[in-house]
């Protein structure tokens, strides 16, 4: 079985009541699929449409029954309300049989079962979806939210993601559907889930993101990232200089005391001093080169200069949050910097295990947040070419 490509779309519901990150979390542990793209939309009256017809378009060509209920709900709830669209999540998934593996996890759109004492909550729609129906008239549905909207035949996920990729052209990645009562008060704040979170398929990224929530803030922008060698650079930069400021004088100790016990003898403080502006500044740099190569997958002293610019071999997660006091709020409910030294509670303390392998990075001020964004291009999201390269492979 080849490879394919398939998707899910996070209903603004589901957004809204901050399910996202339990979503996440089942679609990664429940399915052997990669999460290979990311983007919040918000989907203008052309992109609702196109996407309503083209779901009554697939289940009239299968003969089923879902289409017009899936159309309609996607009209009804998709469509921009007066000039404010809303914020839906759309996750890009690569693997074997994808939309099988998706539909399955997913669940079905219609329970056997509609009374709530038999609903056991295995799949996603078991969770989070709603559908209830008139006891008396059981054709009669009262109410219908699916929380998300996967495609089961790779027909119809190819015809829908080409749709996607139209109608995405020249949409903004951190978007702007909202008006604030104190604007001035409203901030945004850069998150990265680190690689550790990506090594195998596991509910990490989406519990973490789940414990983000409990702040309030929005999600205004996502995207998936590997780090190239020199984005990690510029990105830490700042911390090589602290490093070396910091570590380097602790190095030059250690080297005078393993020095002394080995040779038998008193080093002066001068000595001390030059260890530490050589062995301790090598040391040093050393520290900052692991956090590169945890970041982007790559040395900067052993990878080739051609390849500094290219797209690294690990994967993060960039989440952009929204609102009063975001960058303070973010920080609080993910702890600091040593998880052993954060409180219970955190993020950290739940999920990190030293000062580098520490769950997620959070920009510490509006003007580190500036910085890093331009850095990261959370401007761009790839999740266009992804689905155009796999569409044009097939063709």
């Amino acid at each position: 079985m080849k490879e394919t490509l398939s998707y899910v779309i996070v209903t603004p519901y589901s957004v809204g009541k901050s399910r996202t990150g339990g979503i996440i979390a089942r679609l990664l542990s429940r399915t052997q699929l990669e999460l290979v793209g990311a983007q919040m939309v918000t989907p203008d009256e052309n992109f609702v449409r196109d996407y309503a017809a083209s779901l009554r378009d697939h289940e009239k060509r299968n003969l089923s029954s879902a289409g017009e209920l899936l159309a309609d709900y996607v009209e009804r709830n998709m469509m921009p309300i007066g000039e404010r669209r809303r914020r839906l999540l759309l996750l890009i998934f690569r693997g074997e049989d994808a939309c099988k593996q998706l539909s399955e996890s997913c669940g079905a759109l219609f329970p056997g079962n509609h009374d709530s004492e038999f609903i056991c909550g295995e799949t996603i729609r078991d969770t989070y979806a709603d559908y209830i129906v008139d006891p008396d008239n059981p054709e009669k549905i009262l109410h219908f939210e699916p929380a998300i909207l996967t495609p089961r035949l790779q027909e119809s996920a190819n015809e829908n993601m080409a749709i996607f990729a139209r109608h995405l052209k020249n949409s903004e990645n951190i978007i702007r559907n909202m008006t604030y009562k104190n604007p001035q008060k409203v901030e945004q704040t850069l998150v990265i889930l680190k690689p550790e979170n990506w090594n195998h398929g596991s509910s990490r990224p989406g519990n973490i993101i789940d414990m983000f929530s409990r702040t309030g803030l929005r999600v205004v922008g996502t995207k998936i990232l590997c780090f190239s060698l020199n984005q990690a650079l510029e990105f830490y930069g700042p911390v090589e200089a602290a490093l070396k400021e910091k570590l380097s004088p602790v190095f030059g100790h250690k080297a005078r005391e393993v020095l002394e016990k080995e040779f038998s003898l008193t080093l002066s403080d001068g000595i001390e001093k030059s260890l530490a502006e050589s062995f301790g500044q090598e040391r040093a740099r050393e520290e900052f080169y692991k956090i590169v190569e945890f970041m982007s997958g790559r040395r900067p002293d052993t990878c080739p200069p051609e390849d500094a610019d290219k797209a690294g071999d690990v994967k993060c997660m960039l989440l952009i949050y929204e609102g009063e006091d975001a960058i303070r709020k973010i920080r609080d409910i993910l702890g600091p910097t040593d998880p052993l030294k954060a409180p219970a509670g955190t993020i950290r303390r739940e999920f990190g295990s030293t000062i580098m392998i520490n769950t997620a990075h959070a920009s510490d001020s509006s003007e580190s947040y500036e910085r890093e964004k331009k850095i990261v291009m959370a401007d761009d999201n790839p999740v266009i070419s992804i689905i155009e390269d796999f569409l044009a492979a097939r063709n």
